[in-house]
């Protein structure tokens, strides 16, 4: 594992996450009327940016990178079943969304800290 690979996709996808999951939170209604072309081309989005993290880091460890893995995989995985299921219903807000929304936040925090202090 290469620590400075790991600061600087930290560096990367910790402000992206926390830009990303704060846009989502405070638009969340963009999501009931959506045609699911864009569900789709979102998705592609999503799953080549997962790809990308995934395929330039992919240190399974029981240090900190970890999470950088782990987020790539999730995201990877969101864009593939917003891909394949356009048309499927997207999570409505709720307790469980905004707490789930929360976390991802909390992560491109921790990811950001890593990767710029």
């Amino acid at each position: 594992m290469n620590s400075t690979v790991s600061v600087q996709v930290a560096g990367l996808l910790g402000p992206v996450l926390m830009a990303v999951v704060a846009s989502e939170y405070l638009n969340f209604g963009i999501w009931e009327k959506v045609e699911p072309s864009l569900v789709y081309l979102n998705g592609l989005f999503l799953f080549v940016g997962g790809l990308a993290v995934v395929r330039y880091h992919n240190f399974w460890t029981e240090q900190w990178p970890l999470t950088i893995t782990v987020t790539g995989w999730l995201i990877l995985l969101a864009g593939l079943y917003r891909m394949f299921f356009p048309s499927g219903r997207q999570a409505p807000r709720s307790g469980g969304t905004n707490v789930l929304l929360f976390v991802l936040f909390l992560t491109g925090c921790f990811l950001t800290f890593k990767g710029y202090f």
